[in-house]
Parts: structure tokens; sequence; C-alpha cells
């Protein structure tokens, strides 16, 4: 194909358009698959050509015959099996048989707007960055108000961080999750750590870093998180990624900051505020009634705090509903810091050998 000038990318070198290699981690995302693949087989490709990885667990809910009736109208699609199902071996089994100098490291429970590559690429090379993500919505997977309530608790500030992948600003990045990258830059660090079930991005985006090179986040373009449409799902979720930061931790202490331990310190405080309370109600005291104060205090902060924040989702979506959050917030944050209790309780040790969700394994 011919070059135009001023549309190829700038480190092109022949007339050959690049490739893009986009690779999905799946395991029984027979809901939500489909829906993914689509966004990404209608991306816009403008100077550049694309392949689809999907490189499946093993499904066991029907996902395989989805992929394969999809693959079967598109050839950009290329299902690869994932023996050992677990995400860090998918996303390396990706690295390893992409035939592109850039990667996407894509979740099936997303779906990405039609210029979401070509304009993160776009401006991954114009800032001179290994790895570019685009704005990340969070939007229930469905319309009941359960939906709703995670959707609202894991995407505003008080749930999830003002560093969260889910509320990060434009501009250079700590993290990028669902990210266009250069595929050398993820080699040249060896690829994903296969040690970690979970947190694999940011030990990743440590290492990327480590190396000096820049992260980046822009507002250009959006992609569409769906978390889970359950509360139960939710504290699962929670417990799980408190868990694992634990392990994360002790594999590479970097790769986790300060605030990732933050429900677990709060839940310490709740868990000796209430121990004082108890005591003050069991043992003789003449002014037994000061003993529940440091509990009273500490939830009354903490509920004053989620109700602001539950006022802001509520005027902004036009949701009475929204009013419940506290309490959705409460629950995220003491299952969150459950799991990391538990994991230090343990010595961290690796749960059952059974396989997870693959994309559990990245939310």
């Amino acid at each position: 194909m011919s070059q135009k000038s001023g549309q190829t990318m700038q480190n092109a070198t022949s007339s050959e358009r690049p490739l893009v290699s986009v690779i999905l981690a799946i395991f029984n995302e027979a809901a939500s698959v489909g829906k993914s693949l689509a966004s990404l087989l209608n991306q816009e490709t403008p100077d550049f050509d694309l392949e689809i990885l999907a490189i499946d667990g093993m499904s066991e809910d029907g996902t395989g015959e989805i992929l394969k009736s999809i693959a079967a109208t598109d050839s950009r699609l290329r299902i690869l099996v994932n023996q050992r199902r677990k995400t860090p071996f998918a996303f390396n089994l990706g690295l390893r048989e992409a035939r592109g100098q850039y990667v996407c490291i894509f979740g099936s429970h997303t779906t990405y707007r039609r210029d979401y590559i070509s304009v993160c690429l776009k401006e991954m090379i114009s800032h001179n960055a290994v790895a570019c993500v685009g704005r990340i919505v969070t939007r229930p997977l469905d319309e009941t108000l359960e939906a709703s309530l995670v959707a609202w608790a894991v995407s505003h500030p008080f749930g999830s961080s003002r560093k969260s992948f889910r509320t990060q600003q434009e501009g250079a990045s700590e993290t990028v999750n669902y990210p266009i990258a250069r595929i050398a830059a993820l080699l040249e660090v060896g690829g994903f750590s296969e040690q970690l079930l979970r947190n694999q991005d940011n030990d990743m985006v440590q290492k990327l870093r480590a190396k000096g090179h820049k992260l980046y986040c822009t507002w250009k373009t959006e992609c569409y998180y769906h978390p889970k449409g359950t509360l139960k799902g939710l504290l699962v979720y929670a417990y799980r990624a408190g868990f694992w930061n634990v392990l994360s931790f002790k594999e590479n202490l970097t790769c986790m900051a300060l605030r990732h331990f933050v429900p677990f310190f709060f839940l310490a405080a709740l868990l000796s505020a209430s121990l004082l309370a108890l005591c003050g109600l069991i043992l003789p005291h003449a002014n037994r009634e000061l003993t529940s104060l440091p509990l009273l205090a500490l939830l009354g902060v903490y509920m004053a705090v989620g109700t602001v924040a539950a006022l802001q989702v509520a005027w902004r979506e036009k949701a009475v509903g929204a009013l419940c959050l506290p309490f959705v917030f409460l629950g995220f944050h003491v299952a969150y810091g459950y799991g990391t209790l538990v994991a230090f309780a343990t010595g961290a040790r690796a749960p059952s050998p059974q396989p997870e969700r693959m994309a559990e394994a990245t939310n």
C-alpha cells in the first residue's frame, strides 16, 4: 500500500501498514465476549492493520462456540487455547503469538469506542510513551439498581481512590488498564509475572516505569467497563483483590501502593474500636460509655463521607437509589480489608489451584 504524507505512523519505515495485535484473555465469558469482540472488529483502522488473539482458557459455558462462530466470519480473529488457564499465561502466550509491533492488553468485560485503538496509538506515539490507555467509563452491567450500585461504588473516588484506573485523569499515568503498548517494551521486562493470578497489570507497569518508560492516559477516546452486576459479586471481587494484594506485594514490593492497603487499615481500626466498645460493656467501669466513642466516631465519619459521595451520585444520575451507596461502600471496603487480613493471617498462601474466572484476574 502506498504511503500518504503526514498520515503514516512516525515509526513506520516502509510503505507497509503497522500491525496491532489485540490480546484477550478469556474464560467463561459467553455473556459478554460477543459484544466486546464486535466493538473490536468494528474499530477504525485508518493507518494500521488489526489482528485479534482470543486466548480461551478452555471455557465451559459455550464461549468457545461463540468464538468459532465469529472467527468463521472474520479472518482477523485467531483463537488460541490457554491450557494453563490462568490470566498471566494467556497474556504471555499472546505476546509470543502476536505478529504486531503494538499489542493491546484488553478485557472481554469491556467494549471499546470505534476510535479507541487508533487514538491511543497516535497519543502513545505523540507523547513518546510505551503504553497508552483511553478514559475508562464504568457502566452498569444491566438496568437493575443492584448493578447500578456496583458500578457507582467502584467508579467513585471514595470507593476506589483517585489513582484507580476507573478514576484516573488525563496525562502521564502511574497505571494503564486496557492499553495499547509497544510489544518490545513488554518483552524487555520479561512479560507478565506468571506467579500472580491477579495484579499482573500493577506488576507490569511498575517494571516498565522502573526502566524509565512513560505511560499515558488520554481522554480523547474511551472504553466502557462493565463490572459484575450483583452485590455478592462485588464482595467476592473485593475479598479476592484484598487477598491478592498481599501476594503481589510479596512478589514485587514496589508494585503495590499504600492506597491498596487502606481498606485493611480501616478494618483493623473498626475491629479495634469494636473490641474496645465490647470491653466497656462487660467490664465494670465508671465511664464505660466512653469506650464506645472511638467506634461511633469512626463509623460516623465514614458514613458521613459516604453519604456525601452518595448525594453526589444521586444528583448526577438523578437516581434516589444511589442513597444506598454508604452501605455498599462499607461492605466493599470491609470485604476488601478482610481479604488482606486473611492473607496476612494465613501467610498469604495461594488459594485452591482451581481456575478462577479469567476476567476477575484483571478487574
